[in-house]
């Protein structure tokens, strides 16, 4: 390996940690300004029971920040 060769690897990893370090900074910069504003709390209650089927629950999930419902059903074991 060249002294050419060196000194580019070198400049290159140099670049990739300054890249790393602005990443990690604006992550935490958006996760610090997310908790702020919801107050620290979840936005809203992710469960409920919408109805049943067949002796269990049918449960609608809402993932927060997400426009759409996941739906399971609920079982207890009652043996």
């Amino acid at each position: 390996m060249t002294e050419d060769d060196k000194y580019a690897l070198k400049e290159f990893l140099n670049g990739a940690a300054v890249i790393l370090g602005v990443v990690g900074v604006f992550i935490t910069i958006i996760m610090v300004l997310a908790y702020f504003t919801t107050g620290g709390e979840p936005l809203s209650q992710s469960f409920e029971v919408v109805d049943t089927y067949k002796g269990c629950d049918v449960v609608r999930y809402v993932p927060h920040q997400v426009a759409e419902y996941k739906y399971f059903l609920y079982c207890e074991n009652n043996k």
